[in-house]
This record gives structure tokens, C-alpha cells and sequence, in this order.
């Protein structure tokens, strides 16, 4: 893509009502913009990144075994009377003009169930496990920081049904390996942690993936001894004793952001929609649910809070909207910036090109430390003389003159 080609415009400045760092550098990328308090606008960069993000995600639930479907976001309040959870204080109502009363999907447990029911009859009908990226709907009394914490925002939630526990409890197992593959892949496996928390009434507990940051909300417990960690509202119930390894707890909190979350249902919502399947014997049974949500733009957030620096944003390889942005310096660099450019998209390489004009050298690097591409490549007069172009890593300091063939070497992998 040609850069001049964006609508839209870096900016100097972060908008005064951004606080956090993920907002301020999304905002001056012009990756997201902001229509109202929790709710923002996908500009073409963060559509890049949120696709991308969400490619990584649907290729681990279809490895284990999740079927991608997609429901609405309009539900009959019906729905939530019938498992008591019409008054919860995040629905959107709405009522039609036939005075029909509905609400946003804030999550999906009142319309897979009815769904799955449809076609769940029989033993030899489960294990079954279905997902969906789609947008939900929550009314956040102090949406903040930034896609942090929104009241519209993108989320993925996959949902299990299983004939008895020992069933469900493998799969769990799956899900906790392929949220932990996701994490790594999106960049953020080191920062990024299973923590123990509360299973409400479902189970003693359920887990958390909490990214540490100090623009996070939650405060967790690390072990040191086997690096997971404990969410500070089952503290107390833990004596101050890691529930895995049973080493002690250290008494300082670290800040963290939750990015994930898996839970069992166990029969909950089956029960209460009737959703039973007849075992090998013709008996009827309760189907054993599992849930597993990822918030895509949280996600997305937290990537660009942890891996940034002073300057701007350093998206990893998976998730950056580009791999590679080329800057020439002059008009004589121009035709071979363009030769570069034309050579990499051919290979199938995702380029930017700064081909803006009337902006000095050390606008366009501002700028693309701001953006946070992986591969910076400069191409200048002096760089023309030597035969060579100059190549900069996002997360490295310093620059490297190398011919065309060795940086294609770097990046064609």
C-alpha cells in the first residue's frame, strides 16, 4: 500500500480524554479513533491488526475441533428470563415498536444452548464445540483505557457440550494449550499468564490469561516457582499458597490486564433450556458446557501497551498491519524504493510505502516509529552509492547497511 493512499493522518498529539498508552499511540497511528466513551472506529491499520489477530485465533479453535458459526447480536429477553439473568446490569435493553423486548448480545450462552439443542439428541451427538467472532454489547458504567474496556467491541467465544466431566476436562485441557499458543503467537506468551480465579457457581475455579501492565485492572499473585499466577479476589482463600505447586505466594501484587478467560458451565444453561442427550442406555443426561472467550480488541490493546516504547507502538510479526516499510529519501531513491516495493508484494509480503512528498527525513521515521512495523528500510542517495539499503528492526536501536538480497533473506521466511 501506498501511503499517501491512507485517508487517514498521523497525529502529533494524543487526544486530551486518552489516558492510557495503548489509546494514545492507536489514536496518533491512526489505527482507531474514537466515536464516543467506549466506543471506537477500526481505521484501515488497526482493521489490519484486528484481522490479523483474528486469523491467529480461528486457526487454534479449528485445531481443536472448534466449528465457527455465527449468531446474532439481537436476542428476545425471553432468552434471559428463562436462565434469570434479565436484570444483570450490563444488557442493553431495547423495545421494538410492536413493544417486543430485546437486548444486545453482551455473550451467547441464551442462544447457542436453544441452537445446540436442535441437534444434540443422542450420546453419539457430542462431544460438540462451536465458536464465533463477533461483536458484543456491554453498558460499561466507566468504559477506560482506551479499547481496554468497551461498551461495543470484538470478542471471540466458543462454547463446549460434553456427555459427562471426564469428557469436558480433556478438552479443557485443549482449550488452556490453545489459548497459551495464541498468546505467544500474538506476541505477548512472556507477559501473559494462567491465573487462578474465581469459578463463581460453577467450580472452585475458573482461569484467567492476564497480561501484566501497570494499565491493567486487576491485581495478581505470581509464583515463582511455577509461573502462574492467582487473581487477588480468590487470595484469601488460598491461604497465600499457589494452588499448583503449593510454594508460598509473594505478598506484593503485580498490575495486570485480563485478556481471556475459560470456565466451566457444567449444567447450568442446559438445565435451564432442557438441553439433555440419551445416553448409551436411553436414559436422559445433562449436557456438561464449557466456555472460552478471547476479547480480540482488549487483545489488540493490551499488544500495543506491552510491546511499545516511547516512540510508539512495535507490533510483532503476526499481528503488524504491514511487515515491511520502505522509506525513500529522495527523488532519485523514489524509482528504486518502487522496484523494492513492486519485488516484496510479488513474494507476497504485506509493504508500506512512504511516498508522501514535502515531509523531511525525520518526519517519516517519527512516523514509523509511531506506527510500529517490523521492518524499517530506507533507501537513500548514500544508501544508492553503496549499492545497499539501510534496515532497522522495530525493537532494535541501531541500523544495518545490507544489500537487497541479505534483507530478503530476513524477512522471506
Amino acid at each position: 500500500m501506498l501511503q499517501s493512499s491512507l485517508f487517514t493522518k498521523t497525529l502529533r498529539e494524543a487526544p486530551k480524554d486518552e489516558q492510557a498508552r495503548n489509546a494514545q499511540f492507536l489514536v496518533r497511528g491512526g489505527y482507531v479513533d474514537k466515536l464516543m466513551a467506549g466506543v471506537y472506529s477500526f481505521l484501515p491499520l488497526g482493521l489490519r491488526v484486528l484481522s490479523n489477530i483474528e486469523r491467529i485465533i480461528r486457526e487454534e479453535m479449528n485445531a481443536i475441533g472448534g466449528q465457527e458459526v455465527r449468531m446474532p447480536a439481537l436476542h428476545p429477553i425471553e432468552n434471559y428470563k428463562t436462565t434469570g439473568r434479565e436484570d444483570i446490569d450490563v444488557l442493553f435493553h431495547l423495545e421494538t415498536n410492536t413493544g417486543q423486548n430485546m437486548v444486545l448480545g453482551q455473550s451467547h450462552e441464551e442462544v447457542v444452548v436453544p441452537l445446540v439443542k436442535k441437534y444434540v439428541e443422542s450420546y453419539r451427538d457430542l462431544p460438540v464445540s462451536v465458536y464465533q467472532i463477533q461483536t458484543k454489547f456491554r453498558n460499561e458504567l466507566r468504559p477506560k483505557s482506551g479499547i481496554f474496556r468497551g461498551r461495543e467491541f470484538l470478542m471471540k467465544d466458543l462454547y463446549s457440550f460434553h456427555a459427562d466431566e471426564k469428557d469436558f476436562e480433556v478438552y479443557y485441557e485443549k482449550a488452556k494449550e490453545a489459548y497459551t499458543k495464541v498468546f505467544e503467537r500474538v506476541g505477548l506468551g512472556k507477559s501473559t499468564l494462567m491465573t487462578f480465579a474465581s469459578g463463581g457457581t460453577f467450580s472452585k475455579y475458573s482461569h484467567e490469561y492476564q497480561t501484566i501492565t501497570d494499565a491493567g485492572e486487576d491485581d495478581i499473585y505470581i509464583c515463582k516457582a511455577c509461573n502462574i499466577a492467582v487473581n487477588k479476589e480468590v487470595m484469601g482463600d488460598l491461604e497465600g499458597t499457589c494452588p499448583k505447586c503449593k510454594e508460598k505466594l509473594p505478598t506484593e501484587a503485580t498490575r495486570a490486564i485480563e485478556v481471556g478467560n475459560i470456565f466451566p458451565l457444567k449444567s447450568k444453561y442446559s438445565d435451564a433450556f432442557q438441553l439433555t442427550y440419551k445416553d448409551k442406555e436411553g436414559k436422559p443426561r445433562p449436557v456438561i458446557m464449557g466456555c472460552y472467550g478471547i476479547g480480540l480488541s482488549r487483545l489488540m490493546g493490551a499488544v500495543a501497551e506491552v510491546q511499545s516504547d516511547d516512540k510508539g507502538i512495535m507490533w510483532p510479526d503476526e499481528v503488524a498491519p504491514f511487515r515491511v516499510h520502505i522509506i525513500p529519501l529522495s527523488e532519485k531513491s523514489n524509482g528504486e524504493a518502487q522496484k523494492l516495493y513492486d519485488e516484496l508484494v510479488e513474494k507476497g509480503l504485506e509493504v508500506l510505502l512512504d511516498d508522501r512528498e514535502d515531509l523531511s527525513a525525520g518526519q517519516k521515521f517519527g512516523d514509523a516509529d509511531l506506527i510500529g512495523i517490523p521492518w524499517r528500510v530506507v533507501i537513500s542517495d548514500k544508501t544508492l552509492a553503496d549499492d545497499k539499503i539501510e534496515v532497522k528492526h522495530r525493537t532494535e536501536k541501531d541500523a544495518n547497511l545490507i544489500t537487497q538480497k541479505e534483507f530478503l533473506k530476513l524477512v522471506l521466511y
